[in-house]
């Protein structure tokens, strides 16, 4: 029962966190803009959040293994709360970005919160228990931008206060209801934070290097598109209200939700987990394309839903593979590297897509397309036959 109690309240925390994240990013451009913040200085703050939490989410994780779970969740929570009522009530720019960076420094909640699961659950019940924090993920970036839809239009800052409300009342119930799961702390032995010379060599693995490479390029190519240039394009190009734009991020959220739970697994069956990874990667780049050319929301909705189905494909698959390519003992290392990787993407991304957004609007779903078409190319050599999946990780 207490385990049950545990795995609802770290579901909670994990639909709170992206909550929070499907509220602000809808609206974060049009936000920023009233600060007089150019594209590119966009780009910039879209990217603060994402170099904290590289920084700061292996030293959140290596101090709950020391001095327990629930302190570091509670600092995380908070950190987040905090971020959400310094940009509702920013006075200037510069404590937008501030509260980004808050936010990301304090963004370790999630890989705290599979910390408490791997501490409160046996080995073959995890599955299950990481299958429903996978649900509350995706549960709150799809109402998240529904929350903010059905509040913008009362005040351009209601929907970060809402927020911010939402992720005290998740500080409140962890303070009170979860116990501290980490039976071992103080075991923890000492190790690099950042292992930057092992990252460069894994690129080069012959087991996992391709994909790895191929999880760098697809969130540099995603976050550069969609994270950034979604926004600037639908306002500015088919000028779309904050409240509608709201509803395209629920739109994408919504038809990714329904293609993770009913749709990866059979299209993975049917086509092979190779064949369906390679579509995914060219139907990205393909709907990228339509998007660019697009000139009203017509055309753009169609190529939207596209992209949010082939994405889940992908998002899902790359993990997969990566756990087919490496030995089971070094799964926990590989999945933290893939972590980073995807980290490194989604500081690059927003910067670059701020950078061409610049020269043109719509250019960075043309970068976008062409770092996923090279995707596409490598995906070819994923999952070879004949290589031994003995690491060093």
């Amino acid at each position: 029962m207490l385990k049950n109690r545990n795995l609802l309240i770290i579901a909670l925390i994990v639909m709170v966190n992206m909550l929070g994240y499907g509220i602000i990013i809808p609206l974060l451009y049009a936000y920023s803009k009233r600060y007089g913040l150019s594209d590119f200085q966009n780009g910039l703050l879209f990217a603060t959040f994402s170099i904290c939490q590289f920084i700061a989410t292996p030293i959140i994780g290596r101090l709950s293994d020391r001095y327990g779970r629930k302190p570091m969740l509670l600092v995380s929570i908070t950190g987040t709360a905090i971020s959400f009522f310094m940009m509702a009530f920013a006075p200037s720019a510069l404590f937008l970005f501030l509260a980004r960076g808050l936010d990301g420094l304090t963004a370790g909640n999630i890989p705290v919160a599979f910390a408490v699961i791997s501490d409160s659950t046996k080995p073959e019940d995890r599955a299950k228990s990481f299958g429903l924090l996978g649900a509350a993920l995706n549960f709150g970036f799809v109402f998240g931008p529904a929350v903010a839809a059905l509040t913008v239009g009362f005040s351009q800052s209601l929907p970060f206060i809402i927020a911010g409300v939402i992720t005290v009342i998740a500080v409140t119930l962890t303070a009170i209801y979860l116990p501290e799961t980490n039976e071992h702390m103080g075991e923890v032995k000492h190790h690099k934070l950042f292992d930057f010379p092992k990252m460069w060599h894994t690129l080069f693995d012959p087991n996992v290097g391709v994909t790895f490479l191929i999880s760098l390029i697809f969130f540099f190519a995603f976050s550069c598109a969609i994270i950034y240039g979604f926004q600037p394009f639908t306002m500015n190009i088919l000028k779309v209200s904050q409240v509608q734009n709201a509803i395209l991020f629920t739109i994408f959220g919504a038809v990714g939700l329904i293609a993770q739970t009913f749709l990866v697994q059979r299209i993975s069956k049917v086509l092979g987990m190779k064949k369906a990874f390679s579509a995914s990667m060219l139907f990205t780049a393909i709907s990228f394309v339509i998007m660019f050319f697009a000139q009203s929301l017509y055309s753009f909705i169609p190529a939207m839903i596209i992209l949010s189905l082939v994405n889940s494909i992908a998002q899902t698959l790359i993990p997969t593979i990566l756990s087919q390519e490496t030995d089971a003992k070094s799964q926990g290392s590989i999945m933290g590297l893939n972590a980073s990787y995807q980290s490194i993407g989604m500081i690059i991304g927003p910067i670059v897509g701020g950078l061409v957004a610049t020269i043109a609007i719509p250019l960075p779903f043309i970068a976008g397309s062409l770092l996923v078409l090279g995707c596409f190319f490598l995906s070819f050599r994923v999952l070879r036959p004949g290589i031994k999946k003995e690491s060093a990780f």
